[in-house]
């Protein structure tokens, strides 16, 4: 299977996460004029596994080093297994109260709460778990991050009229301490050494599939609940799905999907080098990138007052500071 050797092609590919993380989102944008979010996200979450196949089937087989995607799957224990499909789950139901909190309070309520707990949680619980990398340099660029979430959402509470609401400051926090776990449960069930994987443990390829399996199967619960009790809009049912989609919307689900596993499996396979700590928190950049599309081909902030091109400009300058220091946390 495909294996990074070295920590400078780990940190390319973590940037990769940054990217696919912080741009799937783009495809909902696309299709939410003439579908909902609850449908978009059936299409997506079939995106996330489909993709995950075709990845494990292929980068998951060539080479010399570590075990094969249908021998690593029929070899692995239950309980590694199980961990992987709980992550999945975990994640799914942060990501769908995430997108609920965004919903309720916009996100300069949702992303400092919601992502800014999920960095600073998940960081800490895998650097614990896994302590690779210089501690100061990490926490340090971590530190510069959350600062740059929050000034990004200061930013949109220039732009945006909604009012604070305790629902929607809820809906962050559950989304944000989930968040933060998921990435734990998938990372415990992977062998510590990808080139020579041990007895009952998953490559990053297996994990990130039987991972896509839990988003898949948890979605019955948690999307079928937002479905029928949506915070916002109508109710949808699964005849809408059928009768109201088209090709062009469920292609355009199924690639947000397939963009945000693109990452999911690239920051996998970069922890092996840079550790998970490191790459989850260079993955987490992804605020950045969203923040990006945003700005300059969004527009979004082009009616914005005075003032908010300053916290922009403050806020791009953090996030650059918080990356570099946790790229260099690895280096020392």
């Amino acid at each position: 299977m495909f294996i990074v050797e070295s920590y400078s092609l780990a940190v390319v590919l973590t940037i990769i996460t940054m990217l696919c993380w912080g741009s799937w989102a783009n495809t909902q944008k696309l299709s939410s004029k003439n579908w909902s979010f609850p449908l978009f996200y059936w299409d997506y979450t079939l995106g996330v596994i489909l993709l995950s196949l075709v990845l494990g089937l292929t980068l998951g087989n060539i080479g010399g080093e570590g075990e094969g995607f249908i021998k690593n799957l029929t070899h692995a224990t239950f309980s590694v297994l199980l961990l992987a499909f709980i992550g999945g789950v975990i994640f799914n139901i942060a990501n769908l109260l995430l997108v609920a909190a965004i919903e309720v309070a916009g996100m300069a309520i949702a992303f400092p709460i919601g992502i800014g707990i999920a960095l600073v949680l998940g960081v800490i619980v895998n650097y614990i778990a896994t302590p690779i990398g210089d501690p100061k340099l990490l926490f340090t660029g971590v530190t510069f991050i959350v600062l740059a979430i929050i000034l990004d959402a200061m930013a949109y509470k220039k732009i945006s009229n909604g009012a604070t609401s305790l629902k929607g400051i809820t809906l962050s926090l559950f989304a944000g301490v989930l968040m933060g776990f998921f990435y734990r449960f998938v990372a415990a069930s992977m062998s510590p050494n990808f080139a020579q994987v041990q007895t009952g443990m998953l490559t990053p390829y297996t994990a990130v599939f039987i991972f896509s399996i839990g988003i898949f199967v948890s979605n019955f619960l948690f999307n079928t609940w937002f479905m029928f009790k949506p915070i916002n809009g109508d109710k949808v049912s699964y005849a809408d799905y059928f009768k109201k989609g088209n090709t062009k919307l469920h292609a355009i689900g199924l690639l947000g999907g397939g963009i945000w596993c693109l990452g999911m499996l690239f920051n996998m396979i970069a922890s092996g080098k840079a550790g998970f700590a490191i790459s989850y928190g260079l993955g987490q950049g992804a605020t950045l990138i969203a923040a990006i599309w945003g700005v300059f081909v969004w527009k979004e902030f082009k009616n914005a007052p005075k003032g908010t091109n300053a916290l922009l400009a403050l806020m791009f300058g953090f996030f650059v500071i918080g990356l570099a220091l946790i790229i260099l946390a690895r280096f020392n």
